[in-house]
């Protein structure tokens, strides 16, 4: 198999020939990008998106299978994140994946009724308790002097649940695993049956702090589909948004993470700076999350950003990296804390900044662009993989981010573009770099031109397994600063 000139490809084949073809282009530059399970009435079907870079190449690989004995070949054994979409896709689907490693349930909590697939067509509403599937088989560590510490699902503030174990000895992390999904909304589930219109305020809520990165991913899932071109102007107003959204989040954060080691001051200063920038925010958007500029074929904003503005905001946030990392306690907090290797990150499939900030370039902004024009690679100072890897990644992220809307805001002519065809769509994959990492939808439209599949995966599907690599050997004091520093989106994994 060859992937064409286009970058993109589509293959229907049988389950027993997805191992080959999944191998061939995994030796070959691509990635998994996406897995996911579709009900077409008289069977179901598996998709799975493989994407690779320089130049941007999409294959996707159709498993059509028997509704009554629905089974694919796992490809765990080729691709750790595979074999999590495998398992996604069982415990939503019942496709079950033959061979998995660890069949273990993903999604599914105990109280979900067996044999209860809630992404078929025929679950209907959720059955009432019954035949349960027990307990989570939690990973038991025993030995000498090791305990275990319970955290959550239910936390202190706004934050979502997540229940976290930890086995410790003294207070050094000996293993910790990650329990999510208690909060499964059904989110993709939603989106059927909705003009792409109409399902604008669903993609702009996936994850609160990133309606931009989903409304655009979804967006371009939507136009791709449609062979809709979309004008230069609104491109670099999508853009100038993304960066927009990346701004106040990685200021957020560089505050969140002064404060964990206990420099206040700091992180007052920070949320000073995000509110200056939500502010910003809704003189551009009218909306302080960006939300309602970006739909399928255009873009509307109410003002071009203020240049002047960001500028001292870039000045302001040079001013607490400065702060901080000269602060020995702070440097000394962060240096060597959690470290996950390059080598760790490109086994997991890692994203985003977390990726970056262990060494590797993956970055859909240059892998996968949806914007004619060239942009700068980010330079990062420091690729250790640690917390300070992390946190400097961020500011020059920052950096780079405002010196991009600078570039860009200086050759926009008009700030409500809009090409109004509707096409016929059948399917389309968008890919958009959000301020966590790369993120994708993929939409599959009806005869009647309303969506009947739309997939969505966040950054933090990948990212969730490095946390409890990376807190191996740490202590437990240092776990929120180390849960900060990756900070993953609950809701954007939780769908």
């Amino acid at each position: 198999m060859t992937a064409t000139d286009t970058g993109r490809e589509q293959l229907t084949l049988a389950p027993a020939h997805l191992p080959a073809q999944a191998e061939w282009l995994l030796a070959n530059g691509f990635r998994v990008a996406l897995v996911a399970g579709h009900d077409d009435g008289d069977r179901l079907r598996a998709v799975y998106l493989f994407t690779a870079a320089r130049p941007d190449r999409r294959v996707e690989l159709h498993v059509p299978l028997e509704r009554a004995d629905p089974r694919v070949p796992s490809l765990a054994g080729l691709s750790f994140a595979a074999g999590r979409f495998e398992r996604e896709m069982r415990d939503l689907f019942g496709i079950v994946p033959s061979d998995h490693p660890l069949p273990r349930r993903l999604v599914r909590h105990f109280h979900w009724p067996k044999g209860w697939y809630p992404m078929l067509a025929d679950a209907g509403a959720p059955p009432a308790f019954g035949d349960v599937d027990g307990p989570y088989p939690f990973r038991t560590v025993e030995g000498d002097g090791v305990y275990e510490i319970p955290v959550g699902p239910v936390h202190a503030g706004m934050i979502e649940p997540g229940h976290f174990r930890f086995s410790v000895v003294g207070e050094t992390i000996l293993n910790l695993k990650a329990r999510l999904w208690f909060v499964h909304k059904g989110i993709e589930k939603l989106f059927q049956g909705r003009t792409p219109r109409r399902a604008l305020e669903l993609a702009e809520r996936v994850s609160g702090d990133t309606s931009v990165g989903h409304t655009l991913a979804f967006c371009l899932a939507v136009e791709d589909a449609q062979g809709l071109r979309v004008a230069e102007d609104a491109q670099r107003i999508r853009a100038i948004l993304l960066e927009l959204e990346r701004v106040y989040n990685h200021v957020t954060d560089l505050g969140a993470l002064c404060n964990d080691v206990g420099h206040g001051i700091l992180n007052a200063q920070a949320q000073r700076v995000r509110e200056q920038l939500l502010r910003h925010n809704d003189h551009v958007t009218g909306h302080r999350l960006l939300r309602g500029a970006i739909h399928p074929g255009g873009v509307r904003v109410r003002h071009l950003p203020d240049l002047d503005d960001l500028l001292d905001v870039a000045a302001d946030v040079g001013e607490i990296a400065e702060l901080a990392l000269s602060h020995s306690v702070v440097r000394d907090r962060f240096t060597g804390t959690a470290v996950l290797t390059r080598q760790q990150a490109h086994d997991l499939g890692a994203l985003g900044y977390v990726a970056r900030a262990s060494g590797l370039t993956v970055d859909a902004r240059f892998d996968h662009p949806f914007l004619d024009a060239a942009l700068p690679r980010v330079e990062y100072p420091h690729t250790g993989g640690d917390v300070l890897a992390r946190f400097t990644a961020r500011v020059a992220e920052i950096q780079h981010a405002i010196a991009t809307v600078v570039r860009l805001a200086a050759d926009v002519r008009a700030v409500d573009i809009s090409t109004a065809r509707e096409l016929p769509a059948t399917s389309g994959t968008g890919i958009a770099e959000g301020w966590r990492g790369t993120i994708v939808h993929r939409v599959e439209f009806a005869s009647d031109g309303t969506l009947s599949r739309v997939k969505i995966v966040d950054p933090s599907f990948f990212n969730w397994p490095a946390l409890p690599v990376a807190l191996a050997d740490t202590i437990v004091p240092d776990f929120p600063l180390t849960n900060k520093s990756f900070n993953l989106s609950y809701a954007g994994n939780d769908l």
